[in-house]
């Protein structure tokens, strides 16, 4: 009797185990479906690029005393 008790146990974490499997598996399929159908007839509009303006050279220009304690700060950062 506990054998057959132990066997039905087993046989039915099985069944559970495998319709739970199942499951998950066609839930994976019909979103990759699903993925598919909406990149198909729905895909990104096209955005255009944007436009890259470059400062004027001058403002480019960082005054020396600056630089310097910006690289010093950097140095000891870096632990030089």
């Amino acid at each position: 009797m506990e054998v057959d008790l132990f066997q039905q146990g087993v046989d039915l974490m099985l069944y559970g185990m495998g319709t739970v499997f199942a499951f998950l598996i066609l839930l994976v399929g019909a979103i990759h479906l699903m993925s598919l159908i909406i990149t198909r007839f729905f895909p990104e509009p096209v955005q255009p690029e944007a436009v890259v303006r470059m400062a004027p050279a001058a403002a480019a220009v960082v005054e020396p005393r600056l630089q310097a304690v910006i690289q010093a700060a950097i140095d000891k950062h870096r632990g030089k």
